[in-house]
């Protein structure tokens, strides 16, 4: 598939979306590596219109990967344009989807950019640090990672204050740094492998704070030379990805895609079967074996009698419990116990439609 990131770019870049540009795409996918013939789960949580993630799976299938992309995108319009790219889009907020942990394990994360609120201040009280759009989204999103799993993440350098520093150097390792090829929004570009345990690396939280105040990485080179970083392979056969709330062209688009999977395409094996007729009874029966064919309901259908009336029938039975009460006399002279006996039973009941012309036509007759 042809890259498209200019044409993205040039569309969507005056209404805050910034998707990733050609050129950087082309240099970052060089540092992805992936096992032959292994199933992969990779993620995009602000996928746009999905281009960044399909290129990143269609370089995993050339390694001979089987990724399955998963993105998340609130825009309605991109979110229906990324469906033709990527396995499965959720047309959502990204806090409203219900996403197991520890699961994915690629995650491409490119968020909105800027301030969350529009006060002065524009702290966080928790931590003293800018409450950005960058972070809230790299919170929410990191804990769907798995443990090795390869973070590549594109914000611009100078939202990296201690606080943004901290969160990345205690959950990565093996975190490298560059600056993107093309410098319009000022942005970075960081590949790490998640850490099974959270431990906070000075030196590297030193050094993205560093970046934060202008001392800047060198550029993401254009022939990837160190170690690549390989995506694990998925471990769940199922992956939990759902949305709070899904909008009609998102169902129809999920019917579509599971049509395969629903009853309709097997609506004929299950239903088709032509109901064998009953064996004829080798004597004639006799009237209470008819009684009891009818109560059991195998026997339906239009009756008539010698005069004339006519049911439509159809035979049932259920089970009742029958109360006995009885009285008798305890241990204690003068004194009488009450004992309940529930015993169950089983009634036939037919039940019947009048056929009859006339005025009790239409009614419904029950014969216990």
């Amino acid at each position: 598939m042809a890259l498209m990131f200019s044409r993205l770019a040039n569309n969507f870049a005056k209404n805050g979306y910034y998707p990733t540009d050609e050129v950087t795409m082309a240099r970052l996918l060089q540092a992805l590596d992936a096992p032959a013939s292994q199933k992969l789960a990779i993620l995009d949580p602000c996928c746009g219109e999905g281009a960044a993630l399909a290129e990143v799976q269609n370089h995993l299938q050339e390694l001979g990967a089987e990724p399955e992309s998963f993105g998340v995108e609130y825009n309605a319009e991109r979110a229906n344009n990324a469906r033709k790219w990527l396995a499965q889009v959720a047309h959502a907020d990204i806090a409203e989807m219900a996403i197991k942990v520890r699961q994915f394990g690629l995650l491409f994360l490119n968020p909105p950019y800027g301030d969350m609120v529009s006060d002065q201040a524009q702290l966080d009280a928790a931590t003293g640090g800018k409450k950005r759009l960058e972070k809230h989204f790299y919170r929410l999103a990191h804990p769907w990672l798995m443990p090795e799993g390869v973070l590549i993440l594109i914000v611009p350098h100078y939202v990296f204050d201690a606080e943004f520093a901290a969160l990345i150097a205690k959950s990565y390792r093996d975190v490298r740094v560059f600056m993107a090829p093309e410098q319009q929004f000022k942005q970075c570009v960081i590949f790490g492998i998640k850490r099974k345990s959270d431990r906070l690396d000075p030196a590297l939280a030193e050094q993205l704070q560093a970046m934060g105040s202008g001392t800047l990485p060198p550029e993401l080179p254009e022939h990837w030379s160190g170690p690549c970083y390989q995506v694990p392979v998925c471990v769940q056969d199922t992956l939990q990805f759902v949305a709070h709330r899904i909008e009609p062209e998102g169902l129809a688009h999920e019917l579509e895609r599971m049509q395969r999977s629903t009853l309709w395409p097997q609506f004929e094996q299950h239903f088709g079967g032509r109901v064998q007729p009953h064996r004829r009874p080798l004597r004639a029966l006799r009237d209470w074996h008819l009684a009891l064919a009818l109560a059991a309901g195998q026997i339906s259908g239009v009756v008539r009698s010698t005069d004339g009336r006519m049911l439509l029938v159809k035979g049932d039975t259920y089970k009742n419990r029958a109360l006995k009460v009885t009285y008798e006399e305890s241990g204690k002279a003068g004194e009488m116990r009450e004992v309940r006996t529930f015993t169950d039973k089983f009634v036939p009941v037919i039940r019947a439609i009048e056929f009859t012309p006339g005025p009790m036509f239409g009614n419904l007759v029950t014969i216990q």
